[in-house]
């Protein structure tokens, strides 16, 4: 076999991509001069978290001639692609919100960070990240894939709850915020677009916070984190919180538990996960404001593993499971319109990519297997197959729904100088809409004329199956229709992003164009909601900046970093039955404007002040007493101001938290009017 001529290395460019012509040739060190190696070694002694991600994600690898050993270069990977890509590399646009944002944001959930995202869609009916329901574009709360390290999460049954992760804010990383159709990455759930949450390996043996204040809330979180060996990391959370309530009937009391394992060695990595979520909460008017007296208890476990061998060509097997139990009361207290539901979700897959002359090159499989019994949703089944719904005394599971997902993807990226061209495909056949195969192709590009910017463009289709909720749910307010098909959609986004020392700036665009879109519709003011299906056109405009002051004003003066950013949408009804009023596809945010400030007070006192301006279209059905007055009132606009109050002393964090300080009363759900001020304080203590 010719051996190829080795290629010298002679200085760092300073680019993600600079080591790509290097992938699979013999590298020959050259000289090193005293500058390069000024600016090499934060990198070497792990300072950098741009650097120290790239390890953790195993980005681009330079070998040494006969050792296992890698120096590795370049940034943090990102989930835009399934061979991982740096994310300068990346074609598609991806937000990454940080340890860092989550901290000075002062969130005590996810949901409460993805609102910083002018993107990103987040209704909830109370404070506290209880009863979300998150959106991307103009989506729906369906329309959207969940996912906790690559893993899905996403329920079945229905998208409502879909946030509630089963992990704890400590064991983040990073969140990964993916816009647009992404059915070729992450399967049929990423209709239109996807959130990842990335946890993180390592940390303090100890990290305990405990934390009180408004409506009677307590919350309290602990993680430790320990090297077992070099090879073995290991950690374990739990949280537990519980509430009066910041609206009427929306109290709550629950908790979660996650623990994570890496091991790793010189052949393959191996990391294995195990979460679980259990809520109780007041669902105040949940599915109708005529029951504004309804509740309900969830429970979520999700176990998965999965590894990736070293080597020229990777393999990443995976297997994973997730079930949802649901006990759900339409008035609280009593058995009416009373439904149990247990879904389960086991996947299994299969990816191997590769990096050769010409880019990185991935295929692969997958299967997966949804099911659900339940007292309501899905076929009649045989008396003698009834079985009791666990903890309830005369309660059966009597209906039964289920279908299986098989998929095959491959994608190849073009890595050149200045250029990124990324293209695939997903062939999908699930045993619920017939026996043949639908393909979902995608192309993304990107092309970076000088360091600082990169211009992007990507056309992308992707589906969703509607949910066991879509297809069977009946009460007296809502009538699921099972002659749904899979919605479609086309994606065309555009871009571009300047990044630099002190600015990092980013503007684009987005025309969906949608067929068999389901949404929940009632046809007069007395008529119930009815699932049905439309044509829809959704397309918009977003634009975002980040001044780092430190780099800009130098860090004696106590400005630290600026956030602005904005999102339009304007959605496009092309063809559909007529109808009275929508309950979720064209509740959507035309206008959100988010802004964030973090400074220095003194000391180690700092503070940060985050606005949010947004405009709804639409409008809920106005109901007083628990009876409709037949008529729509619009839910307009509205504006939110935060701020976060922190005192770091060394392993200590004192906090508070000064939520809506306007205290303004608003509507961003039907009837439900949400809370005004409220405080939440604590401490953090890292051993």
């Amino acid at each position: 076999m010719k051996k190829e001529a080795p290629v010298t290395f002679c200085h760092f460019s300073r680019k993600g991509y600079a080591l790509f012509a290097c992938l699979g040739r013999e590298v020959r060190i050259g000289v090193l001069g005293v500058a390069t190696l000024g600016s090499a070694v934060p990198c070497l002694a792990a300072q950098s978290a741009y650097c120290t991600n790239a390890a953790a994600d195993d980005s681009v690898t330079v070998k040494a001639e006969d050792t296992d050993s890698a120096l590795l270069l370049g940034e943090a990977v990102v989930s835009a692609s399934r061979a991982p890509l740096g994310a300068g590399l990346a074609a598609r646009q991806v937000t990454t919100l940080t340890r860092s944002d989550l901290a000075a944001a002062g969130v005590t959930s996810i949901n409460d960070v993805l609102k910083l995202t002018a993107g990103v869609d987040v209704r909830q009916r109370g404070g506290f990240g209880i009863q979300t329901d998150i959106s991307i574009n103009g989506g729906t709360f369906d329309q959207i894939a969940i996912l906790v390290n690559g893993i899905s999460v996403n329920n079945p049954q229905t998208g409502h709850n879909a946030a509630d992760f089963p992990l704890n804010i400590d064991d983040i990383e990073r969140i990964e915020v993916l816009e647009g159709a992404a059915s070729r990455l992450y399967g049929s759930q990423a209709f239109s677009g996807a959130i990842n949450v990335i946890t993180r390996n390592g940390g303090s043996p100890l990290e305990a916070s405990v934390s009180g204040g408004s409506y009677g809330t307590i919350m309290a979180s602990a993680r430790s984190a320990w090297s077992l060996s070099p090879r073995l990391q290991t950690s374990v959370s739990g949280s537990f919180q519980r509430s009066d309530g910041a609206v009427k009937n929306g109290d709550f009391a629950g908790g979660k538990m996650f623990w994570q394992g890496r091991y790793e060695d010189s052949a393959f990595r191996l990391d294995a996960q195990a979460g679980m979520t259990a809520n109780d909460f007041g669902a105040n008017t949940f599915y109708s404001a005529a029951y504004p007296n309804q509740w309900e208890s969830l429970r979520r476990y999700l176990i998965s593993v999965k590894a990736e061998t070293k080597g020229k060509v990777r393999l990443t097997p995976y297997l994973s499971w997730l079930r949802n139990a649901d006990h759900y009361q339409l008035v609280r207290n009593t058995p009416s319109g009373e439904n149990f539901h247990r879904s389960d979700v086991y996947t299994a897959g299969l990816g191997a990519w590769t990096a050769w002359r010409l880019g990185r090159t991935a295929i692969g499989a997958e299967i997966r297997e949804e099911g659900i019994y339940s007292s309501s949703l899905g076929r009649e089944m045989e008396p003698s197959l009834h079985f009791p719904v666990r903890g309830e005394e005369g309660i059966f599971y009597t209906r039964h729904d289920a279908r299986t997902n098989v998929s095959y993807f491959m994608e190849h990226n073009v890595l050149l100088r200045r250029w990124t061209l990324s293209a695939g495909v997903i062939a999908d056949r699930n045993t619920s809409v017939g026996r043949g195969f639908r393909f979902y192709p995608g192309v993304d590009v990107s092309f970076r004329p000088v360091a600082s910017w990169r211009l992007y463009a990507s056309w992308n289709n992707s589906m969703r199956l509607p949910t066991f909720t879509d297809l069977w749910y009946k009460s007296p307010t809502q009538e699921g229709n099972v002659d749904l098909r899979p919605e479609e959609c086309s994606s065309f986004r555009a871009g571009a992003d300047y990044t630099s020392r002190v600015v990092e700036a980013g503007v684009s665009l987005h025309f969906n164009r949608g067929t068999n879109m389901i949404d929940w519709v009632m046809r007069s003011p007395e008529d119930i909601y009815h699932a049905t299906s439309f044509e829809l056109d959704n397309m918009g405009a977003s634009a975002s900046a980040v001044i780092n002051c430190d780099e800009w004003l130098g860090r004696k003066q106590p400005l630290r970093r600026l956030t602005v950013a904005y999102a339009y949408l304007y959605q496009h009804r092309r063809s559909g039955e007529d109808y009275y009023k929508s309950n979720y596809a064209l509740e959507y945010l035309r206008h959100k404007f988010t802004a964030t400030l973090s400074h220095r007070i003194i000391g180690g006192l700092s503070a940060s002040w985050t606005l949010r301006v947004q405009q709804r279209e639409g409008a809920y059905l106005l109901y007083l007493d628990g009876q409709s007055t037949g008529q729509l009132q619009p839910y307009g606009a509205h504006a939110l101001l935060d701020c976060r109050l922190q005192w770091n002393i060394r392993r200590y964090d004192l906090f508070c938290d000064l939520t809506n300080l306007t205290s303004h009363r608003y509507y961003d759900l039907s009837n439900v009017r949400q809370p005004g001020f409220m405080l939440m304080a604590g401490a953090k203590v890292r051993l």
